[in-house]
């Protein structure tokens, strides 16, 4: 199998593409870099350093699936730039879509965000749900599904809304709810919850990983899938953080009022199975941390990297 992985070196992508290599697929990957690539080489890898923004030259044929995770990933990120997530996010997620249909690809799998269901007040939110963002970067990501569905009659499209994803990968994130908090109580035994009262779904990475693998070859007609967990307040996955690393639990106020509890049944029937928790995550941040493989890079805090490297 062929396979195009747009944003291939990113914090999700960098965990995907080793997986579908060990699978033997032929991988041909599309990113900025900004945050670099820990990719490395092998025979079936193919990587283009290029904004996705600029792929009109580049001919996707021959192709027979696309992962698209290629965006400005979150809400502060979108906030440096408005224009430029529109632009990236779902103008290009547009071009993207008509792009593969023309060359020929069968099957396109988009990664949204729970977050477009923005405040909900269920006790289960599932994809029947209309969707309430409340943020630039839920917003793109609510559109681009809009403009990808108006296309289902031409291809196949999955698209997946992950929750909070958390757990190691080569392009760590520490800006991630349950990576950030582990960070600071490793570092400093000391953790800083903005509010705390909001739910936040989460899924490990490599849970979310082997959803898109999972999708190559899913036959379900379906379109929208969640893809989350365990669905905790922010003060949960403090208080599950400082069991594992003894710390202080310090509450700020928040004006962050989003909070949903994602209900990821339907994907369940479609027999795939998550293996890790927050808990594993948490662990394995630790054990790295105590063997000097990960430590608060420049370029593992998203927002002040894009900052110093002025590419936003």
């Amino acid at each position: 199998m062929k396979i195009i992985v747009l944003g291939g070196c990113g914090y999700v992508g960098s965990v995907l593409v080793k997986k579908l290599l060990k699978k033997n697929y032929k991988i041909f990957v599309v990113d900025t870099q900004w945050f670099g690539n820990y990719l490395g080489t092998h025979k079936n890898l193919k990587i283009l350093k290029c904004d996705i923004r600029n792929l009109k030259n580049i001919s996707f044929k021959g192709y027979e699936k696309i992962i698209h995770l290629a965006n400005i990933a979150n809400d502060p990120m979108a906030e440096l730039n408005p224009n430029l997530s529109w632009e990236v996010n779902v103008l290009t997620t547009y071009e993207l879509i008509t792009k593969s249909i023309r060359d020929g690809v069968k099957h396109f799998i988009y990664s949204s965000s729970g977050s477009v269901y923005g405040v909900k007040k269920e006790k289960k939110v599932t994809e029947e749900l209309s969707p309430m963002p409340i943020s630039i970067y839920n917003k793109t990501k609510m559109i681009a599904e809009r403009i990808l569905l108006s296309f289902k009659d031409q291809i196949k499209i999955n698209i997946i809304r992950p929750a909070t994803v958390c757990g190691l990968s080569p392009r760590m994130r520490f800006d991630l709810t349950v990576n950030l908090l582990t960070m600071q109580a490793l570092r400093k035994r000391v953790i800083t919850v903005f509010g705390g009262s909001q739910k936040r779904p989460n899924i490990h990475v490599e849970d979310l990983t082997d959803i898109f693998i999972h999708f190559l070859n899913n036959k379900s007609n379906s379109i929208f899938y969640n893809a989350g967990f365990e669905n905790l307040s922010v003060l949960q996955i403090a208080k599950i953080v400082k069991k594992n690393v003894p710390c202080k639990i310090i509450i700020k106020k928040s004006n962050d009022i989003r909070s949903y509890n994602l209900d990821s049944s339907k994907l369940l029937k479609t027999g795939f199975e998550p293996k890790l928790k927050i808990n594993d995550a948490i662990k394995q941040i630790m054990e790295a941390f105590a063997k000097n493989k990960i430590s608060l890079k420049d370029q593992w805090q998203s927002v002040s990297w894009l900052k110093k490297i002025k590419v936003i």
